[in-house]
């Protein structure tokens, strides 16, 4: 079997991190052409998972097995800042160079070997192997292949001796994908690796990983890449039977995760039709032949052995209704939860009609220009633009957190709130829940239970909002916005750092109702669906 041939395999992998198993008796078969997407939620394990299958690190138990060729797309770079672009293209093109060094040398024995050599035999089998090996590497090709990386990648502009000290990280990241994407590995491994892209090499990547012929393993929060790219995707959330794998693209999955939603629902519906049935039988007809009743005048002739009997049956079919109850109560099927909605709830006020906030000639030095913008009560406007753009401005102006030049007119008393990309509470010290009712009022968080939205696991509440991760953090300060929508809600990237479901929870629930939203972002997925007005910066 070939390296471009073998699979990578792993079976009944753990890995504990303390008091906790991150991964827990997991199973792979991914076969070459298959690109498998690993989604969930932050934490879940995407990451070590993909650090156990490429032997970064080792699992407490189970197995990997994988190709001798294998590459591994780190979220961070493992390049030594002297070194060169040049170096990292070297080492990513060694193994190519030296199958073509080997076919050339190879290609001299058996020129200077006569046929009826005995060696020729075994000088003909090495060099057809080594030819394999270079035809599955596209050897001859590879040195246009690195040229053609670096411009996709948006390094082609770079001298090949600039040293990797000098670039972003996001370049350096950039860089590290092009080394792999020019070896070509039997088994590629990668990591958010849409990561720092823009539309034009994001769609690049797309084009290249669906074309090596081996097994890709990604894990990605990139909607857009996990349609365009893979075969399977592997659910990591928590499952009653572990992960579960769905065949086809993001698309499909989709559709999957509706129909299960849908099933789901029915027979939760059915369950509780069934259960308010049984118990209004077992009243009812308890009720209606009770044990202490007398003897109507009609019934005095034969009573007791009619009564007997009817008694006899009746209690039957209570205690068989009794019993499917019993069964039911202690196996009914949980209710499912409410996805995210931007609703009023009772507490609030209707929300009034017209402009809510206007900019005309606003100017932040350096940072934005908007001649004129006007924002309706019921508005959905989606700004878009690359880094440095000034959508993150845009929105700090728009809620009064920015001062700018020119005229900006905000309605008196509009509620305003903002999604920041980076969520900091005044309060490190409080509890998720605390935080959580002081922020939006006893009252409301009766109303709208923090455990009801779906953003923070039941296990965090009672965590100081201090030691939340990052994604943590935003899905708090998410929530707060879910469970009192303002008047203009202004969303920073709100996908980042969300699990695909949330994200596709979100989108649907940023459609047609009160309020206006304004969001700035770089997400494809969403921005390809977007059904409001668009404003590029």
């Amino acid at each position: 079997m070939s390296e471009a041939s073998a699979p990578l395999l792993a079976h009944d992998v753990v890995r504990s991190f303390g008091s906790g198993r991150v991964v827990d008796g997991f199973s792979l078969t991914a076969s070459p052409g298959h690109r498998i997407g690993l989604i969930g939620e932050n934490g879940v394990g995407k990451s070590t998972l993909l650090r156990l299958l490429a032997g970064v690190d080792e699992p407490d138990a189970g197995s990997v097995t994988r190709p001798a060729d294998l590459g591994f797309l780190h979220q961070e770079t493992p390049f030594d800042s002297a070194a060169t672009i040049a170096d990292v293209l070297d080492e990513a093109l060694s193994e190519v160079r030296e199958t073509l060094a080997g076919l050339e040398r190879l290609s001299g024995e058996l020129a200077a070997t006569p046929e009826d050599s005995p060696g020729h035999t075994a000088l003909l089998d090495a060099y057809g192997r080594r030819l394999e090996a270079a035809q599955e590497q596209e050897a001859w090709d590879a040195d246009r292949r690195a040229t053609i990386v670096l411009e996709g990648l948006g390094l082609g502009g770079f001298g090949l001796d600039r040293p990797l000290g000098s670039l972003s990280g996001g370049q350096r990241g950039r860089l590290a994908l092009a080394s792999l994407l020019v070896r070509r590995p039997s088994a590629l491994l990668l990591d958010e690796p849409t990561n720092h892209l823009d539309d034009s090499a994001a769609a690049f990547v797309e084009e290249q990983v669906r074309g090596l012929p081996g097994v890709v393993v990604v894990a990605s929060h990139d909607r857009a890449f996990l349609d365009a790219v893979c075969t399977d995707l592997i659910d990591l959330d928590p499952a009653v039977d572990g992960p579960v794998r769905y065949g086809g693209d993001y698309t499909a999955y989709q559709a999957e995760k509706r129909a299960e939603r849908e099933r789901w629902e029915r027979r939760y519906a059915e369950e509780q039709e069934e259960l308010e049935d049984l118990r209004r039988s077992i009243g009812t007809t308890t009720h209606r032949v009770a044990p202490d009743r007398g003897p109507r005048d009609n019934e005095k002739m034969g009573y007791g052995l009619r009564a007997g009997r009817v008694q006899s049956q009746i209690s039957r079919r209570v205690r068989n209704a009794a019993r499917r109850l019993g069964d039911l109560e202690r196996n009914r099927t949980a209710e499912p939860p409410q996805p995210l909605r931007f609703r009023r709830a009772a507490l609030g006020g209707p929300s009034a009609e017209g402009t809510l906030v206007s900019l005309r000639d606003v100017r932040v030095h350096g940072r934005l220009a908007v001649d004129r913008l006007d924002v309706s009560a019921t508005d959905r406007l989606l700004v878009t633009g690359g880094n440095g753009a000034g959508k993150s401005t845009l929105l700090a102006v728009l809620a009064g957190r920015l001062a700018a030049d020119g005229d900006v007119r905000r309605r008196s008393g509009v509620s305003v709130g903002l999604l920041t990309q980076d969520t900091v509470f005044d309060r490190p010290d409080r509890t998720v829940r605390d935080t959580y009712a002081q922020t939006i009022g006893f009252e409301r968080a009766e109303a709208v239970p923090l455990s009801s939205l779906g953003l923070m696991s039941e296990a965090d509440l009672g965590k100081q909002v201090g030691r939340l991760s990052v994604g943590q953090r935003r899905r708090l300060a998410l929530a707060l916005l879910v469970a009192h929508p303002p008047e203009l809600l202004l969303l920073d990237e709100p996908t980042n750092h969300l699990s695909p479901r949330l994200c596709d929870e979100l989108e649907a629930a940023m459609g047609a109702g009160p309020g206006a939203i304004v969001l700035a972002g770089h997400d494809r997925w969403l921005r390809r669906r977007w059904q409001g007005r668009e404003l590029r910066l």
